[in-house]
């Protein structure tokens, strides 16, 4: 069984896939072609922003996302502790600092008040300058925007949506790509929307914004191309990779349907045995991963693994307790909920195309193991 099934979706859209492929080959425009500009025009009309930049992935997006604000040496950007290294990275990798917030219980997503709280300890230090705000939608589920935006605009800090795993979801009837100034996700392949490699994209409604990030994809060439304008990066999106997500976006919807559709289906068969995902009123999550909570968390994977069900943990450490990173967080004790969900979360199988009685044979599993 599977964690994520690349092949049953490649299966579904093999003749797709390898007409647009076999069209880039004809073509031979590998970088920047005609399906990255195709792709783009999709994006903008899937998220309804005025621009979509595609680049080279999830983690270059939040990269020229930041360096297309200046953000740099004396600068502070704020994220959650519960999550994947990238956003601590990119920031290290300007000469920013990061300062990790703890999350919410439910949602596992950046606390607004915390963020407040830690905001202002830094103001008081007065060693560092409050630049950006980088919330996270794990797993899927859109973080408090409203909450964050009220935060972040009283210290006139930038909103940078991490969407990489968010992308497909939405608050209301705004979808993700138009909840942030700027949201940055990923094509990584086991994302909801992902390619046969790396690849990401930066969506944003702000045209300067957008002109600044597209020089800076390529080295920071101006319109001419022999002038380096800014300070830049290789962030490109390779064609053949916008070429994949082409043809993947055409069965995007029925994909995100059949995640709602197994999501809900473990809900109801889990939610006596453990706690179960949070269904925040007016949040749409794209389901890129369900992750549950229990005291029996190594008890738990142990017997799925002896039944052939993978899990996953994440994530088993927060970022303040890292190796790499902990020179820059107050250390154990210090974000108590990020810490205590790293002890007790699993992550269960979900993808477009898992049948619904695999999910039935793991609720049976997941009852068999905690009964």
């Amino acid at each position: 069984m599977p964690f994520v099934d690349l092949k049953a979706q490649q299966q579904r859209l093999k003749g797709r896939i390898e007409a647009r492929i076999a069209a880039v080959l004809d073509h031979c425009e590998f970088i920047l072609g005609p399906e990255v500009t195709e792709l783009e025009a999709a994006l903008v009309r899937f998220t309804g922003a005025a621009h979509a930049i595609g680049v080279s992935s999830g983690t270059d997006a939040l990269l020229i996302a930041l360096m297309a604000e200046g953000i740099g040496a004396g600068a502070a950007v704020f994220m959650p502790a519960f999550g994947f290294a990238a956003t601590a990275e990119v920031a290290l990798a300007l000469g920013a600092r990061p300062v990790f917030v703890d999350v919410e219980p439910e949602s596992f997503n950046i606390d607004a008040e915390d963020l407040d709280r830690r905001i202002g300890a830094v103001l008081t230090a007065g060693r560092l300058t409050p630049a950006a705000v980088i919330p996270v939608d794990l797993f899927g589920l859109p973080a408090d925007y409203a909450a964050i935006e009220n935060v972040a605009g009283r210290h006139r800090l930038l909103v940078l949506a991490d969407a990489a795993q968010s992308f497909g979801g939405g608050i209301g009837e705004v979808p993700v790509g138009r909840l942030a100034p700027v949201t940055a996700t990923s094509f990584y392949p086991s994302k909801p929307l992902g390619c046969y490699g790396d690849g990401g994209a930066i969506i944003t409604g702000d045209d300067e914004r957008a002109a600044r990030m597209r020089a800076i994809r390529v080295h920071g060439q101006g319109a001419d191309r022999s002038d380096i304008v800014r300070l830049g990066v290789n962030g490109r999106l390779d064609t053949i990779q916008a070429a994949i997500l082409l043809a993947k976006l055409e069965v995007f919807a029925e994909e995100l349907a059949a995640r709602e559709s197994l999501a809900a289906l473990y809900d109801q068969g889990l939610k006596d045995l453990v706690a179960t995902p949070a269904r925040i009123p007016g949040r749409r999550c794209a389901w890129a991963v369900y992750s549950i909570l229990t005291d029996r968390r190594d008890h738990l994977r142990q017997a799925l693994a002896g039944e052939g069900i993978p899990t996953m943990i994440y994530y088993p450490r927060p970022l303040h307790l890292q190796p790499a990173f902990e020179r820059f967080g107050d250390g154990m004790g210090s974000l108590p909920v990020s810490e205590g969900l790293s002890a007790k979360i699993l992550s269960l199988p979900i993808h477009p195309y898992m049948d619904r009685d695999v999910a039935e044979r793991i609720i049976d599993a997941v009852a068999r193991a905690l009964g």
